[in-house]
């Protein structure tokens, strides 16, 4: 989003960031205290993907229960979006009345899957593969890069190449795409209290405080935004090392190096870090990476993996929506 802010626009309501972070602990407490929340024996994994925390005999009520539930919460939130864009309204230091009506519609939900989960457990996994959930959020990063890209660069501060229009484009409607994809990883999953899931549910939390922000000094600021860019990190290696059964797995390095990398070339330039900040993580990535990758040789061909198939899939999802945006515009042309 642009960083041209209003400063006539009067303070509609004051917003303080622990305000949100308090109800996020009060609810990841009781998440913690109501666990364990599955009555049956959860099944490892038989393969990849095979998520295990679903009813093994699924009932169509218990589906119906978490679809609708799902297609409320979604169609709220895009409504509440739509109307804050034909609204015209300018940022501001604290919140919008629609800002409140987010806030107060993602916490509603939040709550309503947590009694949910105690009485029909299961999420969208049922119906739908874990990759589904997987991609939403890894394309969701994607568009942040591609979204950032004129303000920060991809490489080191350097501007990728991105064609005319695309950044403007995804400025525009990302925030109905990262809506679709927090709300529907959110119901992807059952409440549960592995590690993976608490950390998975408390970034979830920070991400629809974020969604609920649009047209607010408070959605733009780099500190914040930062933070929720590089937790992603922090959570998927965590999620790697518990993905099997509680089990350390061998990716678990590929997301933490490779995610330190990514942020040191392409998000770091974004944030206002001193110069011996900046030193300091560059030393201490590769001082970890140097450490962890001498015990373990054979996983070094992977990490390069990572780094590259991010900045590949960024440049191809660049190009899908160039392309997009070459067939508006020639439809556009033919229609008159």
């Amino acid at each position: 989003m642009s960083d041209n802010f209003a400063v006539d626009e009067p303070r509609v309501l004051p917003w303080q960031p622990w305000w949100a972070l308090l109800f996020i602990a009060i609810v990841m407490g009781l998440i913690m205290l109501l666990g364990p929340w599955e009555s049956f024996e959860l099944q490892p994994r038989a393969f990849m993907f095979d998520y295990p925390w679903k009813l093994p005999d699924p009932s169509v009520f218990s589906r119906s229960v978490v679809w609708t539930l799902y297609a409320c919460h979604q169609i709220g939130i895009w409504y509440l979006i739509r109307k804050a864009q034909s609204q015209n309204l300018k940022y501001v230091k604290g919140l919008h009345s629609i800002n409140v009506q987010a806030l107060l519609l993602n916490a509603v939900f939040i709550c309503l899957h947590i009694v949910q989960t105690r009485l029909t457990y299961d999420g969208l996994a049922q119906d739908v593969p874990e990759f589904s959930a997987l991609a939403s959020v890894a394309l969701m990063l994607f568009v942040i890069i591609i979204m950032e890209n004129d303000r920060r660069g991809v490489f080191f501060g350097k501007r990728a190449l991105v064609p005319s229009g695309v950044g403007p484009m995804v400025r525009k409607y990302h925030g109905y795409y990262f809506a679709w994809a927090i709300t529907y990883t959110f119901w992807y999953h059952p409440v549960a209290t592995t590690p993976g899931h608490l950390m998975g549910f408390f970034y979830m939390f920070m991400l629809f405080v974020q969604g609920s922000l649009f047209m607010t000094r408070a959605h733009v600021n780099r500190w914040w935004t930062g933070f929720l860019e590089f937790f992603v990190v922090i959570h998927g290696a965590t999620v790697a090392w518990f993905a099997v059964a509680g089990q350390g797995g061998p990716n678990w390095a590929q997301f933490l190096f490779g995610g330190l990398g990514i942020f040191i070339v392409t998000q770091m330039p974004g944030i206002a870090f001193k110069r011996w900040h900046r030193i300091a993580i560059v030393v201490g990535t590769l001082l970890g990476a140097v450490i962890y990758y001498s015990l373990n040789v054979e996983q070094l061909q992977h990490l390069p993996r990572v780094l590259l198939l991010r900045y590949v899939l960024v440049a191809i999802l660049a190009a899908l929506i160039w392309l997009v945006l070459l067939l508006q515009r020639r439809r556009g042309l033919s229609n008159r």
